[in-house]
């Protein structure tokens, strides 16, 4: 059973930069793919980016390429996104989540195929 825990959200202005960390503890790290999700209020939740175990292949949602990198370090057991560039239309409350299915090579950007979910960090951008 894999734990994740995300941290780094708050509120920032407009053009400005944040950096989400997830911390995973409770299973094998580098068997995981991770991804990003988000979800805005009264949204669904959506697809932001996903790495595989190795980080040698990653995916970005249009709205995000460019201006969100996602990277992790196995060695912490931590997958990072760092967003810049921040728009007022990336408010949303920000998930990490693994997805083992593939053995780490899986790219989903489908929701219900990750397995372990964070709890989730708000992020809040003003204009």
């Amino acid at each position: 059973q894999v734990q994740l825990v995300e941290s780094g959200g708050g509120l920032v202005q407009a053009g400005g930069s944040l950096r989400l960390s997830c911390a995973a503890s409770g299973g094998t790290f580098g068997r995981y793919a991770m991804g990003w999700f988000r979800q805005g209020s009264g949204k669904d939740r959506e697809f932001v980016a996903v790495i595989t175990w190795n980080g040698g292949t990653i995916h970005y949602a249009d709205s995000v390429k460019g201006r969100f990198t996602i990277s992790r370090d196995n060695a912490k057991d931590t997958v990072y996104l760092q967003m810049n560039s921040l728009k007022p239309e990336d408010t949303a409350v920000y998930y990490c989540a693994a997805d083992s299915s593939g053995y780490g090579y899986s790219i989903t950007r489908v929701a219900r195929e990750y397995e372990y979910w964070g709890q989730g960090t708000q992020v809040t951008v003003s204009s």
